[in-house]
């Protein structure tokens, strides 16, 4: 990967404590062995929203994927799609995918290329409810079983290495996608342009002299007319590519959100709708009380809070809350951050969890050789999760609990 690539994609918030306390937690809960079981059949399958799934693992959403297959071109070559490779391997598996809102393809070419494979829509709130209204509409209309809230990055989190590099992607028009792709986003990137009575400064504006453009700000001019749609070009001597780069760091995120909000969301989609970001059980029953259908666990791989709880730590009493609840049985509770294998799949379902989402490692994989990378990386995870149900005594992924742990 890039050096910006790389910083994006393993970086952390702050001094990266959360990144290294949510891998240190997985240390402190230890599986036990149980001998004489017969486990000569096994079966990682489960049931999540009525589907039937081959694993409890799902991709997790991971924005500005293009990043981790630039080195294939160089960065001066137009954006390569990363998605579809996703979506390889995924349809070869059968796992879903969670679909970001910060892709670097829309999401309707990426259901496209998972066909039949189930998929998910992660939606990060815009300020404009237009464009999250419009992000659920697409998203049904791709054939997405489920949407995902993601609600701990309404402002991005203290992320030193790319700070370290003065880098984000978003400013490049890395990332954004669905934006550009977006009928009621384009509505507002237009209604900016005819408002514009004189350029805006370039997100890497430095100071320099008027007239005289430092080395970063051609640079992302380029990258802007590159990812805009239509001929490079033609982007160049516009005003719309950087309108639209403009106008999403506007729209991006919505820092006004309460709960009460959810029920706008749920009059908008047929679809189950799951919150992550929980770290809390009051926050778990808060979200059940407005209307959410499941609940994921996570503090966003150690992205956004600097210093703060290992997510793992957290999932043991937000499952006990949600199951405590008279409709808790049927309520998914979903964990990510600091899986990187089956043993932490293991753990991470011994406590509770209906099922992990995956990330950094299969966005390695996608680096390393595309699609095939990520099937590699994904089946070594797989394959980890049934030797060691295998070696714990147990057979089916429904068997696995807090007994398999030590007390």
């Amino acid at each position: 990967m890039t050096r910006t690539g790389w910083a994006y994609v393993s970086g952390g918030a702050g001094a990266q404590r959360t990144l290294a306390v949510n891998r240190e937690a997985f240390g402190r809960y230890r599986i036990v062995p149980r001998q004489m079981v017969d486990v000569g059949e096994r079966s990682l399958t489960t049931t999540l929203l009525g589907r039937e799934l081959p694993a409890p693992v799902l991709y997790g959403p991971v924005g500005a994927l293009e990043l981790a297959v630039q080195h294939r071109r160089g960065r001066a070559a137009a954006p390569r799609a990363a998605e579809p490779e996703l979506a390889a391997a995924a349809r070869g598996l059968g796992l879903p995918v969670v679909i970001s809102s910060q892709a670097s393809t829309p999401m309707e070419d990426t259901a496209a290329a998972l066909g039949d494979s189930p998929r998910w829509f992660q939606l990060y709130w815009s300020s404009d409810d237009t464009v999250a209204e419009s992000f659920v509409a697409r998203a049904e209309a791709s054939g997405c079983e489920a949407i995902v809230v993601t609600l701990d990055t309404h402002v991005l989190g203290w992320r030193t290495l790319d700070l370290d590099l003065g880098y984000l992607p978003f400013a490049r028009a890395e990332g954004i996608a669905q934006y550009l792709s977006d009928p009621a986003f384009q509505a507002l990137v237009e209604a900016r342009v005819r408002g514009t009575a004189a350029p805006a400064p370039s997100p890497d504006d430095d100071g320099a002299a008027p007239g005289r453009p430092t080395p970063a700000a051609v640079r992302s001019l380029l990258s802007m007319a590159r990812h805009h749609p239509g001929p490079t070009w033609r982007n160049l001597t516009q005003p719309s590519a950087r309108a639209a780069v403009e106008t999403f760091l506007d729209v991006f995120s919505r820092s006004t959100l309460t709960w009460k909000d959810l029920a706008w969301l749920r009059e908008r989609t047929t679809l189950p709708l799951l919150v992550k970001g929980i770290q809390h059980p009051d926050d778990a029953r808060t979200a059940l009380d407005h209307g959410a259908d499941g609940i994921i666990v996570s503090n966003h791989g150690g992205r956004q809070v600097d210093n703060a709880v290992a997510s793992l730590d957290t999932l043991a009493p937000v499952v006990d809350a949600v199951r405590a609840r008279p409709d808790g049985a049927d309520v998914p509770v979903l964990f990510d951050s600091g899986i990187r294998t089956g043993a932490d799949v293991f753990t991470a379902l011994a406590l509770g969890a209906d099922a992990v989402l995956l990330g950094r490692p299969w966005v390695y994989g996608l680096a390393l050789a595309g699609s095939h990378g990520v099937r590699a990386v994904t089946e070594h995870v797989l394959a980890e999760l049934d030797l060691t149900m295998a070696l714990a005594g147990v057979s089916r992924t429904d068997q696995i609990g807090r007994h398999n742990l030590a007390q």
